[in-house]
């Protein structure tokens, strides 16, 4: 049995598989088809949902959890999207002000959203499910 770490560890990356595949479709038909700053919005919005729902389907691999693990669990979450975050922008030559101009809101970008999901999704999907 994989212990729990690495099974959150696991389900991370399939939430950044779905970050990944939105940014894909973001790219090649929301922004051509809305503009930017409406596929931005709807960009953070859709990922949100997808960050969710792996939560709400990933939970039930994971033992059942406090709300403390659960919060911490999300935090882990946050933490591990933060660092590839800035270490993929920094692999890119993208300087801090351009990576940070992400968490501005500007142009409809909604990363601070998607963030907060991010951290929250592991508490609110085990409370969708009822173990909170």
């Amino acid at each position: 049995m994989l212990p729990v770490v690495l099974k959150a560890c696991l389900i991370w990356i399939g939430i950044l598989v779905l970050a990944i595949a939105n940014g894909v479709v973001r790219e090649a038909i929301l922004l051509p088809w809305l503009g930017e700053v409406a596929a931005y919005r709807v960009s953070g919005l859709l990922l949100s949902a997808l960050i969710l729902g792996m939560a709400y389907l990933a939970l039930p691999w994971l033992p059942e959890l406090s709300s403390q693990q659960y919060a911490w669990l999300g935090l882990g979450w946050l933490a591990l999207t933060l660092v590839f975050e800035f270490s993929f922008g920094l692999a890119q030559g993208k300087t801090w002000p351009e990576m940070l101009a992400a968490y501005t809101f500007q142009q409809g970008n909604l990363w601070p959203v998607v963030l907060a999901v991010t951290l929250s999704a592991p508490y609110l999907a085990a409370r969708m499910r009822g173990w909170v």
